[in-house]
């Protein structure tokens, strides 16, 4: 997927504006962005360019800001979700998570790691900093251990390569941020633990399976996966956000997003 340096650039406002970013945010912002540029190009909607001065912090999740010109309406949950659920009516069109996971699929990847290339993502609805963190945190009660640790720290394990796996320096960072950047301290830590834990490779095939995965032709649907998510996702009973778990918060949070308190 081409990407326009300055239509990116001009996405976070003005110049000077830019330069204070640490290097992470604006690493964050440029995923976040290839991915709200994926999702328009499938839904044929008009890229739209942020003003330099905004009502909305730009960390804030996908489900809270307009993604065209205004907000939609968002269909009501039902009375018991589901992921499907909420894949259908809150993530959707979930173009980048699905071809992650579909690529995972075909070249035959475990079935968790199926799963945690599906999900890795998904938090990007409720908010976007540290969204490897959140991300864990939101999935954690509902998945496999090895599922939710490779989604903490696949956010960390993006900005270093692994000639294992065939995993490079994605090019297109050293384009838009400069052959000099250098990932703030917590990302670093966050890499070295990584690397030397013993489910290392859980996190890093996401990333391999992860920033390759920007194909705007590319068809996907959330079928394939259906029956990987019954068998590894504990989809509670009573539904997601209404079970009491210490993370059902997140997700009334994601159902809701136009509640007012």
């Amino acid at each position: 997927m081409e990407i326009d340096r300055r239509a990116f650039l001009a996405t976070l406002g003005a110049a000077a504006a830019v330069e204070t970013m640490p290097s992470e945010a604006l690493a964050d912002a440029l995923e976040h962005y290839m991915i709200g540029q994926l999702d328009q190009a499938v839904s044929a909607q008009a890229q739209q360019s942020e003003v330099a001065e905004r009502a909305y912090r730009r960390g804030v999740g996908s489900l809270f800001v307009p993604q065209g010109s205004s907000l939609k309406k968002l269909e009501p949950m039902p009375p018991r979700p589901t992921l499907l659920d909420f894949f259908k009516l809150r993530f959707a069109p979930a173009n980048h998570v699905l071809q992650s996971a579909t690529r995972a699929m075909k070249t035959g990847m475990s079935e968790e790691t199926t799963l945690a290339c599906l999900l890795h993502d998904v938090v990007l609805s409720l908010i976007k900093p540290d969204h490897g963190w959140w991300g864990a945190q939101m999935l954690e009660p509902y998945v496999p251990a090895k599922v939710s640790w490779g989604i903490r720290y696949h956010q960390a394990l993006r900005f270093y390569p692994d000639s294992s796996v065939g995993y490079e320096y994605p090019e297109m960072y050293t384009r838009i941020f400069g052959k000099d950047y250098v990932p703030p301290p917590h990302i670093e830590a966050a890499y070295k633990y990584a690397r030397n834990h013993k489910q290392y490779m859980e996190a890093r095939l996401i990333t391999v399976n992860d920033l390759y995965s920007f194909d705007p032709n590319a068809k996907v649907e959330l079928e394939p996966f259906i029956d990987i998510i019954g068998r590894h996702f504990k989809q509670p009973k009573e539904g997601l956000g209404n079970d009491n778990s210490p993370v059902a918060h997140m997700w009334r949070t994601i159902a809701n997003p136009d509640q007012p308190l």
